[in-house]
């Protein structure tokens, strides 16, 4: 298949590996930002194909996953209100809130509907004009555009039964928090390159100078991770700390200007909490004043509701690159896909779901180190 089979040779993989290897010369530690790079590491065991001395870091790329209690709560709280809609994607109706998840609330009559585009959920709110529809709005700047256009199309259509609930993250603003974390072993990043196709690479010259680390942008198939890895290696070798693009077919300098003037129209930049991390500054958006009349957090009363996270559950270390999946007490035996503690495991783009998917019975990374405790990555409180 083209585009796809070719990025997945293993002739070229093998050359790239003895390029790495015949870089490496002492020990480095990469992290990949997007979940779904994690989870081609995994499937594809890239990790363990490495030399020695490179180690990969999972980092907080998985929209579902850093996305806060509270707003979990909150879409509970919401949903179950009789006179709404709440329409998501399918993957956020089994990530834990605190006591229950979107399932339980339909399970016990909330109107709780899957839809595959907020353009459906805005359809479903043309269709029933009696009903409030809210379409849960997560992810990072690549879901970001499409949610903005919802809101767009709502106001100019006068569609007044949606709004949108609203938990939009930015990579780069947690990008700068692991490097400011005094616990961060973080050398270089793969920067995701689906991320960097909508917003361009502006933002990461300055990051990359200011912190001394290369920020190589890659894809999601197995050469393009290979090939992240080999420049950010080549890179740390040479002393240098530059952003290179290797995922040129998707990625230009400028990104998308189209979708960037939706965001500027319909968001504007706040800070942002993050499951299991805290609030980082300016690391989300928020409608902007223009349209917060759709926003759903200014149309229900849903403030002043109490969170509570399972004492049990280390995602927010899995999260900052801290510790790996399998190094968690209850990995595989409290916490299953079925029983999930924290989102890591229950999404599709999660750390934990992706050893529990493909190393649950193999043995763990024989390079993987063994974590001490480790303070979070700033004092504001962990929610």
């Amino acid at each position: 298949m083209k585009y796809i089979d070719e990025f997945q040779d293993p002739g070229l993989a093998r050359r790239l590996l003895d390029d790495i290897r015949a870089s490496v010369t002492r020990p480095w530690a990469l992290m990949e930002v997007c979940g779904g790079q994690t989870h081609t590491i995994i499937r594809h065991g890239i990790d363990q194909l490495l030399p020695e001395g490179v180690e990969l870091i999972h980092g907080p790329g998985c929209p579902v996953c850093v996305t806060p209690l509270e707003v979990i709560d909150k879409a509970l709280a919401i949903a179950a209100r009789p006179e709404v809609v709440f329409c998501s994607f399918g993957d956020m109706l089994r990530v834990p809130g605190t006591g229950k998840d979107l399932f339980r609330v339909r399970s016990e009559g909330g109107d709780v509907r899957v839809v595959y585009s907020p353009l459906d959920a805005l359809r479903i709110a043309r269709e029933n004009p009696d009903r409030q529809v809210v379409f849960f709005g997560i992810g990072f700047e690549t879901t970001a555009p499409p949610n903005a256009m919802t809101v767009y199309q709502a106001r100019r259509l006068g569609i007044r039964n949606f709004s949108l609930l609203v938990s939009h993250v930015r990579v780069p603003p947690a990008i700068e928090a692991i490097m400011q974390s005094p616990s961060c072993r973080v050398q270089g990043f793969l920067a995701a390159g689906h991320v960097c196709s909508v917003m361009g690479t502006a933002e990461y010259p300055e990051l990359a100078d200011r912190h001394r680390v290369p920020v190589v942008v890659t894809g999601f198939e197995p050469l393009d991770i290979l090939e992240g890895v080999r420049r950010a290696v080549r890179q740390l070798e040479r002393g240098e700390h530059t952003v290179e693009n290797a995922y040129p077919r998707a990625v230009r300098t400028e990104g998308n200007p189209a979708a960037l003037a939706m965001i500027e129209d319909v968001f504007e930049v706040t800070d942002r909490a993050w499951r299991g991390i805290g609030t980082i500054p300016d690391s989300g958006w928020r409608l902007s004043e223009r349209y917060r009349e759709y926003d759903a957090e200014h149309r229900f009363p849903v403030s002043g509701i109490a969170t509570r996270e399972p004492e049990a559950c280390r995602s927010g270390e899995v999260l900052q690159g801290l510790l790996k999946p399998h190094q968690c007490e209850a990995f595989g035996t409290a916490c299953t896909p079925r029983t999930p503690l924290g989102a890591t495991m229950v999404s599709s783009e999660g750390a934990c779901a992706a050893y529990y998917l493909y190393r649950r019975l193999g043995t763990a990374p024989a390079r993987s180190p063994q974590p001490a405790p480790q303070p979070p990555l700033e004092a504001s409180p962990v929610v």
